[in-house]
This record gives structure tokens, sequence and C-alpha cells, in this order.
């Protein structure tokens, strides 16, 4: 009897059956970290990647570990696809020492050198041009590395990202810029702020490759980013990768989505759960089935709840420490002044 090696994009079960991990892994720490928010346990803004799930993945199978991503405030996702322990990613939302940032950087501000994960960045569409000097820099030390960078639709309306994608184009870099539409900048909606219906005029305008995918579908994402990265590490050429998403809470915890009807919200998550079409795809593939899916939902699950255990018990920075890791002139030529 012959068994067939079933495959989906090119994807073994084993890869398929981690790309779903993945995503479940997502899904319960934001829930896990949004429990915590609402018990007063984590501080200033938290920003849910809930709904998005299949970019961040979908995305991240096909980096090499050596690539590098860079990401705006809602990057726990990304963290998480990039291979940050979730323990050090919860603490750090929980403000605690045992944070992958020591505590200092909070939600907004995730960084893993360990990882590539080079931020996590609160200024919107700041990260745009870091990318651009992240991939100027594998070119001319002629490194083999790529670098994404992961945008809300609500950047691409600032100077920034028409700035990188110039220089993008005039240098030649190495870089894939992924914008993930979640339709929403904050409370405005895309359609009424957009004059055009997709960012590909804007690809245009700067001579870039481009490429727009379901966002909510894993594996067409995947196929996009391949595509993406392989362009990039081969001809050092652009890409712009526009995902049509949808995120299932607010903005940041702390908007209550006046702008959009309940209504609307429900039915993308009954019609368009990317982990639900991607389990109805992996089970009409004949690749998996509901038992496998218990077993990596049970895993996820049971490794959020550890992360927060972790972050719970885990020590907050102590004083002593506020001095540590400031960057000083070595030199001396700036000296502090105590202000008048």
């Amino acid at each position: 009897m012959v068994i067939r090696d079933l495959t989906l994009a090119g994807l073994n079960k084993e890869q398929l059956l981690n790309l779903h991990y993945t995503m479940l892994l997502m899904r319960h720490f934001e829930e896990k970290a949004a429990e915590g928010y609402t018990l007063g346990k984590i501080g200033g803004f938290l920003h849910l990647y809930t709904g998005q799930e299949a970019v961040g993945s979908g995305v991240n199978l096909a980096l090499e570990p050596n690539d590098v991503v860079i990401s705006s405030y809602r990057e726990h996702g990304h963290a998480l696809a990039k291979g940050v322990d979730p323990n050090a990613l919860m603490a750090e939302l929980y403000g605690r020492a045992s944070g992958v940032s020591k505590g200092r950087g909070g939600s907004m501000h995730i960084f893993s050198k360990e990882h590539k994960l080079f931020g996590g960045y609160a200024i919107v569409a700041a990260q745009l041009p870091i990318a651009c000097g992240y991939a100027l820099s594998a070119k001319l030390l002629k490194e083999n590395f790529v670098t994404v960078v992961y945008f809300g639709d609500g950047a691409v309306d600032e100077g920034a990202f028409h700035e990188a994608l110039n220089l993008a184009t005039v240098w030649q870099l190495p870089v894939v810029f992924v914008c993930e539409n979640n339709l929403y900048s904050m409370g405005m909606a895309v359609e009424r702020a957009w004059a055009v219906s997709s960012l590909e005029p804007r690809a245009k305008a700067y001579a870039m490759d481009f490429e727009q995918v379901n966002g909510m579908n894993a594996l067409d994402v995947f196929q996009a980013a391949q595509k993406a990265v392989k362009r990039a590490r081969e001809t050092s050429r652009p890409t712009l990768i526009e995902a049509k998403t949808y995120r299932f809470r607010g903005h940041s915890m702390a908007d209550p989505t006046a702008y959009r009807s309940k209504e609307e919200a429900e039915q993308w998550r009954q019609t368009s759960d990317p982990i639900v079409l991607f389990e109805n795809a992996l089970r009409e593939a004949g690749i998996a089935n509901t038992e496998d899916f218990k077993k990596n939902d049970d895993r996820a699950l049971q490794i959020a709840a550890k992360a927060v255990e972790f972050a719970d018990s885990s020590p907050l920075p102590d004083l002593q420490s506020l001095t540590e890791d400031i960057m000083v002139d070595p030199t001396g030529a700036i000296a502090w002044r105590r202000p008048r």
C-alpha cells in the first residue's frame, strides 16, 4: 500500500501543524494578555493581534532564522512566531525583570537580539525607514539576510512610508514591506481614508513589486511571502505585500470600537476566523483531523497559562537597575547638566 505524502502549498504535515500551533499560541497568548490587562496587571496600552494570526505566522514561515523582523506596537504575535519565549514575553507585558526587555519596554517595545526581532515601535511608521537601514547593512556588509517590516494601514499615509519605499527601490534593498490592512486605522475606516482600494498604485509609484493577499488565509500569506523573500534574497529587490485582514478586538484594550457594529465583527469571527479556515483546509486535504487540532490547542493553551504564572511570580525590576543599559557618550564630550 502506497501512502501519499500529502502537502499544501509545498508544506508537509509537520510544517502545516506547526503553522497551526503558532496561530493557536498567538490566540491564547493574547487572550491571557487581555485577562491580565483587565485585572490591572498590565499597564499602559495593549494592542492585541487577535484575528490577524495568519499574517505573522504565514510570513514567518517563509523566513530563515537570521532574517530580521521589525514591527509596530501590535507585535506580540510576530515575537511568538519568531521564537521569543512566551514566558519572557508575558513577563515583559507585566513589567517584570524577567521580561524579554527586562520589563522596560512593555507591550509596545518588544525587542530580542537573539531572535532578530528589532522592535516594537510605538510611533506610527517609524519602523519603516529603520527597516531600510537594516536592509542596507545587509547589502553593504554582504550578509544574506532579509528584513521584513510589519505595519498597519494607518502607516501608509505617513511620510515615512513613502520615504522608505522610495529608498528601498532606489538602493535596491532586500526588504519586504508587509501592510496588515485590518480595515481600520484606529477608528477610521480605510474606505473613508483612502482614495484607492488597494496599495498597488503606491507600490507602482515607486516601481516596486506588489501583491495583495487574503490575510485571513495563512497559506496565501505564506506563498506571497515566500516569493517576496526569495526575490529580496536573490535579487535584492523590495516588495510590498498588502494582507487584507481584520482585528477581532479594538485598536487597543482601551478602544470601545464604537465606529463599527457588533454584527460586523461577529460576522468576521463566524466566517473568516483564520484558525478555523486553516483547520478546514487541512481537513479537506486529508492532512489533519480534529484530534490533531485538539493536541495543538491544548498545548498552546497550556503554554499561555504557564506564561501568566511565570509573569505573576517574576520580580519587578530593582530600582538600582534604573541606570543600566543607558546609552552614554564614552568620550565624555556630552556632559549631563542638572536642570535649572
